[in-house]
């Protein structure tokens, strides 16, 4: 079970990440997000941002379809997301070893190149903990 502090340790461990000053959580690479706090919107009412859902960047709806079709307990979608190449996670169905590998590859899609270059070749993923 993965938690709002394991997605800030994760991404912090990241070369050149900057945290947003949020409600919840946002991480940006070279300027682009790619780790964030849901912010859910419902009809009639106010924006409550969820740091129990991470909002991921995936690169594609091939990747996204798979998520969400593959692993539906774990990644699901918002009407507000449709066409972006984003999937919402709930952070307690995850354990951070996969938490981990889903943020490492959300900076990497993210990251331009010459700033993905600092974390090629480092090994084992950054800031991960066995679950």
């Amino acid at each position: 079970m993965a938690d709002a502090e394991d997605v800030r340790r994760l991404a912090l461990a990241l070369p050149h990440v900057e945290e947003i000053d949020s409600d919840g959580f946002d991480f940006r690479v070279g300027g682009k997000g790619f780790v964030w706090s849901y912010p859910e919107r419902r009809p009639g009412q106010h924006r409550r941002i969820r740091t129990d859902i991470a909002v991921l960047y995936v690169g594609d709806e091939a990747e996204k379809q798979a998520l969400l079709l593959g692993e539906p307990e774990k990644f699901f979608t918002a009407p507000g997301y449709d066409g972006w190449p984003l999937v919402l996670l709930r952070l307690a169905e995850v354990d951070p070893g996969r938490l981990a590998e889903l943020v490492t590859d959300a900076w990497r899609m993210r990251a331009p190149e010459a700033l993905a270059a600092d974390l090629d070749g480092a090994g084992d993923l950054p800031g991960a903990r066995p679950g």
